[in-house]
């Protein structure tokens, strides 16, 4: 797998689809399970956007059995912060029905932020174009239960 493959798979796993906070788009709110199962976000008002916040990790701890943290954000300031927690997800704005620009995701295993697109396939499915300089890939995001 390329370097840019395996970063995209790092940020696509940690990615959750936001929306605007119109009644149409609703059902974007909640929680949402990545792909891989990997961990649950829950997407909310903040603002007149929406945002995600990364609430549950399979894995949330190091090996050494202390909490993950957020150890590459290129602001040395906020690496002891707790991934479980962590904003993941800003900025998203409802361009046309259905279908989200302008929102950014963060992906604390490199501590960069990427642009992101997002859509809904229906209301359990959740499509999330992430963006890796020119090179761009989809993957799928279910609502948790």
């Amino acid at each position: 797998m390329t370097k840019i493959g395996r970063i995209w798979l790092v940020v696509a796993c940690f990615a959750v689809v936001v929306a605007s906070d119109s009644g149409a788009n609703a059902e974007v709110k909640g929680k949402w399970l990545t792909e891989g199962g990997k961990s649950h976000v829950i997407i909310e008002p903040c603002g007149e956007k929406l945002c995600g916040e990364i609430v549950w990790l399979r894995e949330p701890n190091n090996n050494d059995g202390s909490a993950k943290r957020d150890i590459n954000n290129e602001n040395e300031a906020l690496r002891t912060r707790s991934i479980v927690g962590l904003k993941l997800l800003s900025n998203f704005s409802e361009k046309a029905a259905g279908k989200w620009e302008g929102g950014k995701i963060y992906n604390p295993e490199d501590g960069k932020t990427y642009n992101s697109k997002l859509e809904i396939a229906d209301p359990d499915t959740l499509k999330v174009n992430g963006c890796v300089f020119i090179f761009c890939k989809t993957q799928t995001w279910t609502r948790a239960k």
